[in-house]
């Protein structure tokens, strides 16, 4: 749902052999996955379901652990719950999608966060490395709020501060759109495919 072309054209841009899958089958084949995404939470776990996704990502990630990226949705849908929807997720990692109106955001912030914003809390060494104190693109009207510290690879301030990058051993979600993000975004892609 969403931004997946331009996700695929933007890891072909920076080097990496990419394929769309509608369909599970052959799965294993690859060695990394990335779950891209816009638009309702409900919809987008009932599409991976449908389409048998949900139980085979599983496997990959926890039995096999290939590193996943959730892009924006896709981070959200790692995530074991959301209000949009009240739907329960992948359950990858133990946090909560809620609406930025339900997490107290001051009402002269525009929701949906649109634009523009800074990441904080990432350490040196990480999926940043090359592009720190960088500009990222978001567009979201639901934030993502980690139930452990330790699961939070960085952190965005929008009235509130919220969680803008998830990361559990191989699990990764960013909450901004690196393919919409210009060169540092195309630098977090590419530190994603090293990995």
């Amino acid at each position: 749902m969403g931004n997946l072309h331009s996700v695929f054209k933007a890891f072909r841009r920076v080097g990496f052999d990419t394929e769309v899958i509608s369909s599970p089958v052959g799965i294993e084949k690859y060695e990394k996955i990335v779950l891209p995404g816009v638009g309702d939470f409900k919809r987008g776990m009932e599409n991976l379901n449908s389409a048998g996704f949900t139980e085979v990502i599983k496997r990959q990630v926890i039995d096999r652990q290939i590193p996943i990226l959730g892009i924006c949705l896709g981070m959200q849908l790692l995530t074991s719950f959301s209000e949009e929807g009240n739907a329960e997720g992948l359950n990858l990692i133990e946090a909560k999608t809620l609406h930025f109106r339900n997490l107290d955001t001051p009402t002269e912030f525009k929701i949906p966060h649109m634009g523009w914003n800074s990441i904080t809390g990432y350490s040196s060494g990480s999926l940043f490395t090359g592009c720190e104190n960088s500009l990222f693109y978001f567009v979201h009207s639901y934030a993502v709020i980690c139930k452990n510290e330790s699961d939070v690879l960085c952190k965005t301030n929008y009235g509130i501060t919220f969680h803008s990058g998830i990361r559990k051993g191989n699990i990764i979600g960013l909450q901004f759109h690196p393919e919409k993000s210009h060169k540092d975004g195309l630098k977090i892609l590419e530190n994603f495919s090293a990995i």
